[in-house]
């Protein structure tokens, strides 16, 4: 924990690794100014016209575009690489943070429960459901070493395979009726008198448009809210975990349960070992588990100090990644038990991201919220809180609606939120959660003829319940009026 300017205190539990920070040489010199080039104007083909265009099919793109489409809305789904997840396939982010509340209770459903319900059994690892809430000390010491216990508490955070995943979320958005279009990258937003009304893309077809009525901006990044001209904070703290970016990486042929005999049997030794690491490479980085005990994850060393909007910064990290995880390999088949035999399986094709821009909102999740169990009377989910000694917290619909921009509206990892609540917000679950509210806000919007922040919120949350979303009884919700939902009291 540290505090904020404001005697704020800073939580980062989410977070279960530290940074290892040095000043290493970049491979790469500074950016020279050359001036400008003008782009000269032309027409372009519409591509196609569409009730909900969702830009971008990571954790809440995918669950955007299902949850719109399962209200009868004409949905297009583009998305820039060949799968759909995002960070949580393509990033190799197989480690799904808490769904279950320190008391073991369900919380994040809906879209999320049913990816769980329809993998694979030999897809997915965790802790059965009986074991959620558990504070027996040895099972939360035997799924602490697995992802899956924190603060003395067995968590609903399972792994899972991200192939599985990949085309599991294929078939959903597909089932959905809506049309998906791989490699394809959104551009430029289409604006016209204060809204949005589509985006014009890139693909080896080159450049073209689609016409929305309704555009749900599920980059991760706030590219389409941003280059509309709503107002957004973009804070790169150079100390703080949630502005690293990294390039997560996999190894097969390694003896896991080896591993964690070693890690919880000879701390001595381990601690050891981690200097030693530490010392030859530096960056160091250790092993997760994965959804099987012969492939270790490793998240990539997370480099700070770098912004994921700049292209040459995000080309710096990958470079070191990539030399990083040939030097770990080396370094774990000869010094770590379980990784004699290891081999380079898989480098993320995506790079880990974990804070670019964050929206400025009608409302927002804000540390003031934490210690209320302040329910918004337009809540569009419920997230775990990040430690014990808080309730769960409650999402509002505001958080996804631009302050002053109409036509779009905002999921994942750049709702509006403060810098603490980024923290969670940006996580896999709360991507299903935010993305499952942007995709029926949009259909409703697009159904009904009205702008995303005139959605009748009953009307919302009617539909969200109907498709699993776990939601507070009306009575349990904020009544205040006049009052910004986001600041707390």
């Amino acid at each position: 924990m540290a505090a904020t300017e404001g005697g704020d205190e800073r939580i980062r539990v989410s977070d279960m690794w530290e940074v290892d920070r040095f000043e290493v040489e970049r491979v790469r010199g500074p950016r020279l100014d050359l001036g400008t080039y003008r782009e000269p104007a032309r027409d372009i083909p519409i591509y196609r016209k569409c009730d909900v265009l969702v830009v971008g099919g990571g954790p809440s793109g995918t669950a955007a575009a299902v949850a719109a489409g399962r209200l009868g809305a004409d949905v297009v789904l583009l998305e820039r690489y060949n799968h759909l997840g995002g960070l949580s396939t393509g990033g190799l982010v197989i480690w799904i943070d808490r769904m279950s509340d320190w008391e073991g209770k369900h919380v994040i459903r809906g879209f999320a429960q049913e990816i769980f319900e329809r993998l694979p059994a030999d897809a997915v690892a965790g802790p059965a459901r009986a074991e959620w809430g558990s504070r027996d000390p040895a099972r939360a010491a035997h799924w602490s070493h697995r992802t899956a216990a924190y603060h003395g508490v067995v968590t609903w955070s399972p792994t899972i395979d991200p192939e599985r995943l990949k085309l599991l979320s294929q078939e959903l958005v597909l089932e959905s009726k809506v049309h998906l279009v791989f490699h394809t990258w959104a551009a430029t937003p289409i604006v016209e008198d204060g809204a949005v009304r589509g985006a014009i893309f890139e693909s080896k077809g080159g450049r073209e448009a689609i016409l929305a009525k309704v555009v749900v901006d599920a980059s991760g990044d706030g590219d389409m809210f941003a280059r509309a001209g709503a107002a957004f904070e973009s804070d790169i703290e150079k100390d703080d975990i949630h502005h690293c970016m990294n390039t997560a990486w996999l190894f097969g042929g390694v003896d896991m349960a080896r591993w964690l005999e070693f890690k919880a049997g000879q701390p001595e030794q381990f601690a050891q070992f981690t200097a030693l690491g530490r010392e030859r490479l530096r960056l160091f980085e250790r092993p997760f588990v994965s959804w099987r005990n012969d492939v270790a994850l490793f998240m990539g060393p997370r480099q700070s100090g770098f912004s994921a909007l700049d292209a040459d910064d995000q080309t710096e990290v990958e470079i070191r990644s990539h030399r990083l995880m040939a030097e770990h390999l080396d370094f774990y088949r000869a010094n770590a038990p379980g990784f004699e035999g290891a081999f380079l399986m898989l480098s993320a094709p995506q790079l880990g991201v974990r804070h670019s821009r964050r929206l400025l909102g009608v409302s927002r999740v804000t540390r003031a919220q934490w210690p209320t169990a302040k329910v918004f009377d337009d809540e569009i989910g419920v997230t775990p809180s990040v430690s014990p000694k808080f309730p769960n917290i409650s999402i509002p619909y505001g958080s996804l609606v631009p302050k002053a921009l109409d036509g779009l509206l905002a999921c994942g990892r750049h709702v509006a939120c403060d810098p603490n609540s980024h923290g969670f917000l940006r996580e896999i679950p709360q991507c299903w959660i935010t993305g499952q509210a942007a995709g029926a806000g949009a259909a409703l919007s697009a159904n009904r003829g009205v702008a995303p922040r005139a959605v009748d919120i009953a009307e919302l949350q009617s539909a969200l319940a109907q498709q699993g979303v776990y939601l507070r009884p009306a009575k349990e919700r904020s009544k205040a009026e006049g009052v910004d939902p986001g600041s707390g009291p």
